[in-house]
């Protein structure tokens, strides 16, 4: 994005509880962001909280996508687990075809997908990996918008495959010098301060460029923003992204407005 399109979309993954666990406050991130990524039961997600979160997003006008991860509810699916890439994009098949069900159900269909965690960064690092997820999209419904990390395999393929794509920063993760995500485990890579978030999110919208943890700039379309919905300020961040979008000119909506 640059400074002549002046909008954005503000997305958030969620559905992510299983059963009596809940994670994060979809309630509240729903009245927020434009774009909502529906866990699909394998990293988290049921039924029950999947067609909840549907129906809630259709009646707060928040467009959905699938939000398929490795099966690791134990891990939260952000744990490399070494599947073959026909595995790989048999497991994304399915999900994406669980997230057309309950979405169908609650008669919200969805309109994009984007991978979660470690799959959803190995789709940035690793082709194979993004050539996998990015089969199993097209098989399923190649209708579907392909919500990428900026900068990675996946756009490439998927843009060379005829599929559609919306390329997504991290107004609360930082970025190596690579245009990477910084790894959890390493202090900084969490960024937990709303004002510091917002201020980031806006600077990079401005320069069409991802910030590292450097300062330096990575030249790069930007279609959306994404604000983890796990944090423990998460709602604040949200909120205080959209506020300093819009207080800068930059309208938020959804990337298919």
């Amino acid at each position: 994005m640059n400074t002549k399109r002046l909008s954005v979309d503000l997305n958030s993954d969620m559905a992510e509880g299983f059963g009596a666990y809940r994670m994060g406050d979809d309630d509240a991130i729903l009245k927020v962001v434009t774009s909502a990524n529906i866990a699909c039961g394998f990293h988290g997600g049921d039924p029950e909280i999947m067609a909840r979160t549907f129906a809630l997003a259709k009646e707060r006008g928040v467009a959905v996508g699938a939000h398929p991860g490795f099966p690791d509810l134990w891990g939260f699916g952000r744990r490399n687990i070494p599947f073959s890439a026909g595995e790989i994009e048999r497991l994304v098949a399915y999900q994406i075809g669980a997230a057309q069900a309950m979405s169908a159900y609650a008669g919200h269909p969805i309109t994009h997908v984007k991978a979660h965690g470690a799959l959803g960064n190995l789709t940035q690092q690793n082709a194979e990996v993004a050539m996998a997820v990015n089969r199993a999209i097209k098989a399923v419904d190649p209708s579907l918008v392909c919500l990428v990390i900026a900068l990675g395999h996946q756009q490439r393929q998927a843009n060379e495959m005829g599929l559609k794509t919306a390329s997504e920063i991290f107004a609360d993760r930082a970025y190596t010098e690579e245009g990477y995500l910084v790894d959890r485990k390493i202090a900084g890579s969490v960024i937990h301060d709303p004002a510091e978030a917002a201020a980031r999110a806006v600077r990079m919208v401005r320069m069409s460029a991802i910030e590292t943890i450097s300062g330096k700039s990575i030249r790069t379309p930007i279609d959306s923003i994404c604000v983890h919905s796990d944090t423990p300020a998460a709602v604040m961040i949200a909120a205080t992204v959209r506020l300093g979008l819009e207080a800068e000119g930059i309208a938020v909506k959804n990337f298919l407005s």
